[in-house]
């Protein structure tokens, strides 16, 4: 006798118990497979953006905030701090490495990050095409950003002010064009989403900005004063008798000012000179001081960091995260969300098994004359006990391969809502070692409920049950 084919029927004679038990059993461990799968893609990105970094230092705000938008690049900044005053932490003798980050501008929703060659170096980030950035308004495009971008090198674009797109508000757009010059590999880090540019970019764009809006106020002011002017002139012509005073007054101002001026060129050309460069020189150092950047991501040199640092930041308006701390944190906050999940999931297994039992118990009672049957034809006790676990195998075989294709729907969704918010995605394909235990553990509950009503034939009375029968 062929039990498996024979099971296999009894499990579809009753089609509206056996789809209750597969749905329980399918929603159960498709449940956690899409823990499994969503927790193990997660660490792994949090692990490998976090890498070596013991500080990120920003503005101060909410230090996981900070971590999340200057690590991750998921969340917005917490404002923007001077290179003058980051110098100080920085320089630092207990400091071994310093990367800049200055961000604010994006390109179709995905964010620009002015930095230096050493971000992408940091994470070992190779350009799989092209080179790396040399020049202000050069880029290098992550992976997944060029794909979804279109970009590849040789491509141009010019910014929109903020982190969002705004390509539809003329007055966020900027004018200078960046130029991509170098697509990076896939990395599984934060760099696949971002383009990155030399930090001056940043700083170029934003001048260049507050230079227009200088020069338009400057010409407004100008207008105005040319309408000024002409109302004047016309009060002037208006009036004869006081022009006569006002042109010997003003040709008696221009000998005087024309004295001045040839005076001045003969006595202190040379120090005018001097003085203006020296006021340019002053100007510039100024302007250097005002420059500023979102984070730096700090590499510690010597263990006496950990407490140097925090207390070189104290009384400023400049804040140390440390990744570490932070994203256990929110490990903590985020893992029991996660075990409440988990646990529903179990309760719905063990409502699974509980449907599984009450199954083949139920059929059990009413099949067991054709039991009987078939012990009388030949069948060994042995024979109909596998045959009663098989049953309960069936359920478990069919709701673990529907559960694995349920999680891979959960996480493909997931993955489209993850890449709208934060252009960022999950891999549906991949398979876990951890879902075949959970598999494992599911086969082997379904066998634990199919164990009572299988021993039950063991112990059935062949010439009782068919004598009740008739």
């Amino acid at each position: 006798m062929n039990m498996i084919r024979i099971a296999w029927k009894n499990v579809w004679n009753k089609t509206g118990s056996t789809l209750l038990t597969i749905t329980l059993v399918s929603f159960g461990v498709g449940i956690l497979s899409m823990m499994l799968l969503l927790d193990k893609q997660l660490s792994d990105k949090l692990n490998r953006s976090i890498k070596d970094v013991d500080f990120v230092l920003g503005a101060k705000g909410s230090p996981l905030q900070l971590i999340l938008s200057s690590v991750y690049h998921i969340d917005a900044p917490t404002g923007n701090i001077k290179v003058s005053d980051a110098q100080r932490i920085i320089r630092n003798i207990s400091v071994q490495e310093a990367i800049p980050l200055a961000y604010g501008d994006n390109f179709q929703g995905w964010r620009i990050v002015g930095t230096n060659k050493r971000y992408a170096e940091f994470y070992n980030v190779k350009v799989s095409n092209g080179h790396v950035f040399e020049q202000p308004f050069e880029v290098n495009v992550g992976a997944y950003a060029a794909s979804e971008l279109n970009l590849s090198v040789g491509s141009t674009f010019t910014s929109t002010h903020g982190l969002d797109a705004n390509t539809n508000d003329p007055e966020h757009q900027h004018n200078q064009t960046f130029t991509v010059v170098g697509i990076f590999e896939s990395s599984g880090t934060a760099i696949d989403r971002l383009i990155l540019t030399p930090v001056e970019s940043i700083w170029m764009v934003h001048e260049h900005e507050h230079e227009e809006g200088e020069s338009e106020d400057h010409n407004e002011e100008h207008a105005h004063a040319d309408e000024t002017h002409v109302n004047e002139t016309e009060t002037h012509e208006d009036t004869d008798h006081l022009n006569t005073q006002e042109s010997n007054m003003h040709e008696h101002s221009d000998e005087d000012h024309h004295d001045e001026e040839s005076s001045e060129e003969g006595v202190s050309g040379e120090e005018i000179m001097k003085r203006v460069q020296e006021r340019n020189i002053g100007m510039h150092s100024d302007h250097e001081d005002e420059r500023e950047v979102t984070a730096y991501l700090i590499v510690k040199k010597l263990p006496s960091a950990m407490w140097m640092l925090p207390n070189a930041v104290k009384n400023t308006n400049m804040q140390l995260a440390q990744p570490a701390i932070e994203i256990n944190r929110l490990n903590e906050n985020f893992g029991l969300g996660m075990s409440i999940v988990k646990g529903v999931a179990l309760v719905i297994m063990l409502v699974s098994m509980l449907s599984v039992f009450i199954s083949l118990f139920s059929a059990l009672r009413e099949r067991k004359y054709d039991l009987a049957i078939m012990r009388t034809l030949g069948a060994k006790k042995f024979q109909l006990f596998f045959l009663v676990l098989v049953e309960g195998c069936i359920y478990m075989f069919i709701g673990i391969a529907f559960g694995l294709v349920l999680s891979r729907i959960g996480l493909l969704i997931l993955s489209g809502a993850a890449q709208q918010s934060f252009h960022d995605e999950f891999d549906p394909m991949i398979f876990l070692n951890e879902e075949l235990i959970l598999a494992c553990i599911v086969l082997g509950l379904g066998v634990v409920a199919s164990l009572l009503p299988a021993v039950k034939v063991l112990f059935m009375d062949i010439s009782k049950t068919l004598g009740n029968e008739k």
